[in-house]
């Protein structure tokens, strides 16, 4: 089995007319992975705020967050669990 761990991914997105269609189709094609999720549209400052729990390998969040990383105007940042866990 795969060792997988658990963590938060942070996402901001600025311009999110714009953006937060490509952040959710990501998402979507990550969604085995996500725990839970919760999204703050923060119209005073113009951004969207994602913060997700996840639970996967290494390679399958550092893929994800990769695609999101690419995005213009998303920033993202995550913070795994030091304890490795078996599925």
């Amino acid at each position: 089995m795969d060792e997988t761990r658990i963590g938060v991914v942070a996402i901001i997105i600025e311009s999110p007319d714009v953006y937060v269609a490509r952040v959710n189709d990501i998402l979507h094609d990550h969604a085995d992975m996500i725990v839970g999720r919760m999204g703050i549209p923060y119209r005073q400052r113009g951004v969207a705020v994602i913060a997700l729990t996840v639970d996967g390998t290494t390679d399958e969040i550092g893929a994800m967050t990769g695609k999101l990383g690419q995005l213009k105007n998303v920033t993202v940042k995550t913070a795994l669990a030091p304890q490795k866990m078996q599925q």
